[in-house]
């Protein structure tokens, strides 16, 4: 591993293959993997559950910090909360629909960012979201920030819509991604931005393993 190399962040929009790109990449280096995004949508998928306001902030900043969410397992695919064990829950409609508001609340951000930062401490990680090079963890090892066109990303968002059954139309999927990426981008707190020194691919022509492999690669000094 190239200069010691255990801890690395992979940031960028929604669909941009972050997850599993940063999943495969974990899973030949024998590193834990992180997908940040499911701990904010944990907290939609509490918040829903409770009935509490999404646009309350201060018991949305409490409903995180009283109810750390916990891995199940090195993947980071499923996730326990509040003694609920939550998988593809995560990735229904209402918490699809809302995460983006629930993760601009700073209270949310900064106790999910406390409970990053301790997991990321243990070493041998990959770290996936949109602002882990740049707040997270900003002494990373090697900072990766992955992106594609907004019609690529609403592909493979609507791909992966329809194999869980859902029906929807490639256009509203196309709207709610750039939806999506103004929130992210333009919000107060840890806006969604490359790091300074994060190393940009374009993931528009690449293939999963060809990522990953380039990354590889960066990562090993070969």
């Amino acid at each position: 591993m190239a200069d010691g190399i255990s801890v690395i962040a992979i940031d960028g929009p929604v669909a941009a293959g972050k997850t599993v790109v940063g999943r495969e990449l974990a899973q030949s280096l024998g590193f834990a993997s992180l997908d940040t995004g499911v701990m904010y949508r944990a907290v939609t998928w509490l918040a829903l559950h409770d009935g509490i306001s999404l646009e309350d902030e201060t018991s949305l900043g409490e409903l995180a910090r009283d109810n750390p969410v916990s891995l199940e397992g090195d993947t980071g695919g499923r996730v326990s909360v509040a003694g609920h064990s939550l998988g593809t829950e995560l990735r229904e409609s209402p918490v699809e629909g809302n995460v983006s508001l629930v993760s601009k609340v700073s209270t949310v951000r900064k106790e999910l960012v406390k409970q990053q930062r301790k997991l990321a401490a243990k070493g041998k990680i990959v770290m996936i979201g949109r602002d882990i090079g740049t707040v997270v963890l900003p002494d990373a090892d090697l900072k990766i920030y992955l992106t594609a066109s907004p019609e690529n990303r609403a592909q493979r968002r609507w791909q992966e819509m329809l194999k869980r059954g859902q029906t929807v139309e490639l256009s509203t999927v196309l709207s709610e991604t750039l939806a999506r990426d103004k929130i992210d981008s333009s919000r107060d707190d840890s806006p969604l931005r490359p790091a300074n020194d994060a190393w940009q691919i374009n993931t528009d022509c690449l293939s999963i393993e060809q990522v990953v492999q380039k990354i590889i690669a960066r990562a090993t000094g070969n």
